[in-house]
């Protein structure tokens, strides 16, 4: 398993310090995914499954974020959401914000 995460070019690590301030991340080479909270925790875990996040790291990276996300988790007795529900989920209301257009 990984632990370091690459910088990737899209993303600016200033940015998630100036939105979420000096936090943990789940990658803290980029500043991205916040786990300091249940509800960021949540968050974290449905965002790096969906398809266009996931697809920015390589797999060990994603096994990474992901494992810091469960150990976040776990230290605040979160339960986290099925990723597969969650991206489901995400499909339906992007279909349904189109249709609205």
């Amino acid at each position: 398993m990984t632990k370091r995460i690459r910088r990737r070019e899209d993303a600016d690590p200033s940015e998630g310090l100036q939105k979420y301030g000096d936090t943990r991340f789940a990658d803290p080479t980029n500043k991205k995914y916040p786990i300091d909270t249940p509800g960021r925790i949540k968050a974290a875990w449905a965002y790096i499954h969906q398809p266009s996040n996931a697809a920015k790291y390589t797999a060990a990276e994603r096994r990474t974020i992901q494992n810091r996300i469960r150990k976040a988790a776990r230290a605040r007795k979160v339960e986290l959401p099925d990723p597969a529900e969650f991206v489901e989920l995400m499909k339906e209301v992007r279909r349904r914000k189109r249709a609205e257009e």
